[in-house]
């Protein structure tokens, strides 16, 4: 579906007048929100990081002690 210049030139000019009008309804965060959804962002990353870590962890252990029940030893 192409598209002629005179048909581009204003569709775009349309778009760019459409996206100004929109991002001036956009409500923009203060710095100490950022700041404050950044610290919980970073709490949350390592609490889950860490939990996960111990789920592996323990599953290993479960998977090892499971396979030298039937005398298979993994490293």
């Amino acid at each position: 579906m192409a598209v002629s210049p005179t048909q581009w030139i204003p569709k775009t000019r349309d778009y760019i007048r459409e996206t100004r009008s929109e991002m001036k309804k956009v409500t923009w965060p203060s710095r100490n929100e950022v700041v404050a959804t950044t610290g919980v962002v970073l709490i949350a990353v390592i609490f889950f990081g860490i939990y996960l870590w111990l789920c592996d962890y323990a599953i290993l252990a479960g998977v090892k002690t499971f396979f030298r029940q039937f005398g298979v030893d993994i490293p």
